[in-house]
C-alpha cells in the first residue's frame, strides 16, 4: 500500500512556483520585446551605415563626372575621360575595401575603368534620396560581393554634348565588419538591459512573495490543533482575501472541533448514567430483587430514556452538520406544521387537550429536517407540560418580513431561575421530565436559521396561565417554495 502511494505521489504532477511563475510571465515577455528590438536596431544600424557607404560611393561617381570631357552632340558625341585609379583611393578606408569604376559612353561604349565590371541595366529611382540621376543596387565582381552605385551624368563642353554612365563599385569588407561590430555592441548592450531586468525583477518578487513565504512559515510553526487567526498586517492588498478566507475557514473549524468535543464529553457523560442504571436493574432483576414483570418494565423504560437521549444527541450533532452545509432550500413552513401536528396528534388526543391550529402560508429559507425537527419539540415539550384537559393552541403568521410560530399552553409556566437555563444542554424545567436538549436543540436551529426564540410567561390577572413559545424566521423571496 505504502509503495503504491509513493508511486502515485511520483506520478503526480509537481505544483506550480509563484516566484517561478512571476519570472517566467516577466521575463519571458521582456526577452521577447528586447529580441525584437535588438533585431530592430541593428537593422536600423545596418541601413544607417549602408547610406553612409552609399553617399560616399556617390562621391566618387561625382569626382569621376568631374573629369570627363566630351566631343560632338549626342549620339556622334565621343567621351574621353582621364581618371586615373589613384583618384578613388581617397575614398577606401584603412586598405580594408577596394574601388573599381566603369565609364560607359551614350552608345554603352567603355570609355575608361574596368570592363568587366557588367553594365548598368535598371531605372532610377522616381523619388530618391539624392539630387542626381544615381541608384544603388548590390552585385558580384571578381567573385566578390560589392555594392554598387550609378550616376547618369550629363557631360557639357564647348565641343559637345553627351550622357554619361559612371558605375563606382565597392567590396563589402568594411560594412561586413561594421555591421559585425555594430551587431556584436547592440547584443552586448541588450545582454546587459536583459540581466539588469532580471535582477531587479528577482529581488522585487523576493519582495512580493515574501509575506506568503512568512505565512506559510508561520502556518508550518504552528502547534497541532491551533486554529487561532493568522495575522497579516503587512500582507499586500492582494492577499487579504486569501488571509480573511483562512481565517475564516479555521474558525468555523474551531467551532467544528470545539463542537465535536462538547458532543464526545456530552455523551460519554450523559449516556453513562442509564447504562449504569440499566446494569444495576439487570443484577437486580438477576438476583430477583423484584418481579421479572415490574424489572422488564424499568428496564424498557431506562431504554426508552437512553434511546431518546441519544437520539436528541444525535439531533443536536446534526444541527451543526446542517450548519456547515450552507445548502437550505425555500420551504413552506405550514405544511410542516400541520404534518407535525397530525403526526402528534395521538399525544394530544391522549392528554385530552383543548388543541387548535392556525396556520398560514410561511416560506422561510432552511432545511427540511431543521423546520420539521424544531416543530415537533416545541409542540412535544408544549403537550408534556400541559396538563391534561388544558389548552394547546398552535398559530403561524407571517408579517411580511418574518415568519413566526407560536405555541401556547396552560401549563406551570417557567420562573426566572429556570429560564436562564432552559436553553441549555441537559437543562429541563422538572427534574425528570427529560433529557433536557429538546430546547436546545431548538434554539440551535432557530439561530442557524437566523432566528429568535422567546419563552414568556402568559400572565392574565396577575397570575400565571401557561407558556408562549414564539420562534420568528425570515420569510424568504423570489424563490421557489419547496413542500415537504
Amino acid at each position: 500500500m505504502s509503495g503504491a502511494a509513493a508511486a502515485a505521489n511520483r506520478l503526480a504532477p509537481r505544483p506550480r512556483s509563484l516566484r517561478r511563475t512571476l519570472l517566467v510571465g516577466i521575463l519571458l515577455p521582456a526577452a521577447l520585446v528586447i529580441a525584437a528590438n535588438t533585431v530592430s536596431q541593428y537593422r536600423q544600424a545596418l541601413a544607417a551605415v549602408n547610406t553612409a557607404y552609399d553617399r560616399t560611393l556617390l562621391a566618387s561617381a561625382k569626382t569621376i563626372s568631374e573629369q570627363l570631357d566630351v566631343t560632338g552632340y549626342d549620339e556622334g558625341a565621343q567621351v574621353l575621360a582621364t581618371v586615373p585609379y589613384a583618384a578613388l583611393e581617397a575614398f577606401e578606408a584603412d586598405n580594408q575595401s577596394r574601388m573599381f569604376y566603369r565609364v560607359t559612353g551614350p552608345r554603352g561604349e567603355l570609355v575608361s575603368g574596368f570592363g568587366e565590371l557588367a553594365a548598368w541595366h535598371g531605372r532610377i529611382p522616381d523619388r530618391g534620396a539624392y539630387a542626381a540621376l544615381v541608384d544603388f543596387y548590390d552585385d558580384q565582381f571578381r567573385d566578390q560581393p560589392v555594392r554598387v552605385a550609378v550616376l547618369l551624368q550629363p557631360v557639357v563642353s564647348p565641343r559637345g554634348r553627351a550622357m554619361a554612365m559612371i558605375q563606382v563599385a565597392e567590396t563589402l569588407e568594411l560594412r561586413e565588419q561594421l555591421a559585425r561590430r555594430i551587431l556584436l555592441d547592440t547584443l552586448w548592450r541588450q545582454a546587459l538591459l536583459v540581466a539588469v531586468i532580471a535582477l531587479i525583477t528577482v529581488l522585487v518578487v523576493q519582495r512580493a512573495t515574501r509575506p506568503v513565504r512568512r505565512i506559510s512559515d508561520e502556518l508550518e510553526a504552528r502547534p497541532e490543533g491551533d486554529l487561532t487567526p493568522l495575522q497579516a498586517s503587512d500582507a499586500p492588498r492582494e492577499l487579504l482575501p486569501l488571509v480573511q478566507a483562512t481565517n475564516a475557514t479555521m474558525q468555523r473549524l474551531d467551532h467544528l472541533l470545539e463542537h465535536q468535543k462538547r458532543f464526545v464529553r456530552d455523551a460519554s457523560h450523559q449516556l453513562r448514567t442509564p447504562l449504569a442504571v440499566l446494569k444495576a436493574q439487570a443484577q437486580s432483576a438477576r438476583r430477583g430483587d423484584i418481579a421479572p414483570a415490574a424489572a422488564l418494565a424499568e428496564i424498557e423504560d431506562t431504554v426508552d430514556r437512553a434511546t431518546q437521549l441519544a437520539n436528541q444527541m444525535l439531533a443536536l450533532a446534526k444541527v451543526e452538520q446542517l450548519r456547515q452545509q450552507h445548502t437550505p432550500e425555500v420551504v413552506d413552513w405550514e405544511g410542516i406544521v400541520r404534518a407535525v401536528a397530525l403526526d402528534l396528534a395521538p399525544l394530544v388526543a391522549g392528554r385530552d387537550l383543548d388543541f387548535s391550529l392556525d396556520a398560514h402560508a410561511a416560506p422561510v429559507l432552511a432545511h427540511d429536517w431543521m423546520l420539521r425537527e424544531l416543530t415537533r419539540n416545541l409542540l412535544s415539550n408544549a403537550i408534556r407540560h400541559c396538563p391534561p384537559g388544558g389548552r394547546l393552541a398552535v398559530r403561524l403568521v407571517a408579517d411580511g418580513r418574518h415568519a413566526a410560530l407560536e405555541v401556547a399552553d396552560s401549563g406551570p409556566g417557567i420562573g426566572p431561575a429556570q429560564r436562564a437555563r432552559l436553553f441549555q444542554p441537559f437543562s429541563s424545567g422538572e427534574a425528570g421530565s427529560g433529557s433536557g436538549l429538546g430546547l436546545a436543540i431548538c434554539a440551535e436551529i432557530v439561530r442557524a436559521l437566523g432566528g429568535v426564540i422567546a419563552l414568556d410567561d402568559r400572565v392574565v390577572h396577575g397570575s400565571v396561565e401557561g407558556l408562549d413559545a414564539v420562534v420568528r424566521l425570515p420569510l424568504a423571496r423570489a424563490a421557489p417554495v419547496t413542500r415537504p
